[in-house]
């Protein structure tokens, strides 16, 4: 497996993984996520994505095709995204999850209040319409020591 950011002929890939794994895609086409993916036999089998915002970033769908979870990518791809950030000097990051709260929080990802997101990531579409009330909202500080 090897990890690149995402080329413009695997779009529709990304798209069917992320509808797969029960992920939004609808700003799919209009949002500035760069993606970063995992690539085995020439096949995506995972993919993440950054919306950046200022010096916050917002991680988007993280997902990897069935028959390859368990297997390390998704740890993979949450620390190639996370060198990515840091790189772009972000100092945060945060997501909305429904189902991976444990996966992330193994990352030291905590628990958030929604109000305390950067008000540009609160104006996301992932944050006013895509993913519901219900979702945990999760931050990592980029800028803490491990």
């Amino acid at each position: 497996m090897r990890l690149r950011p995402a080329q413009t002929g695997e779009r529709a890939q990304i798209r069917a993984l992320l509808a797969a794994a029960n992920l939004p895609t609808g700003d799919f086409d209009t949002a500035a996520i760069e993606f970063i993916v995992a690539i085995e036999d020439e096949r995506v089998i995972g993919a993440i994505g950054l919306e950046p915002y200022a010096d916050a970033g917002l991680l988007r769908s993280l997902a990897v095709h069935g028959d390859c979870r368990g297997n390390g990518v998704g740890a993979a791809l949450v620390q190639a995204l996370e060198t990515q950030a840091r790189e772009r000097g972000l100092r945060q990051l945060l997501l909305l999850t429904e189902t991976a709260q444990a996966f992330f929080g193994r990352r030291g990802y905590a628990v958030v209040e929604r109000r305390l997101a950067p008000p540009a990531l609160r104006d996301s579409a992932e944050f006013r319409a895509l993913c519901p009330a219900s979702a945990a909202c999760m931050h990592k500080d980029l800028q803490a020591r491990p």
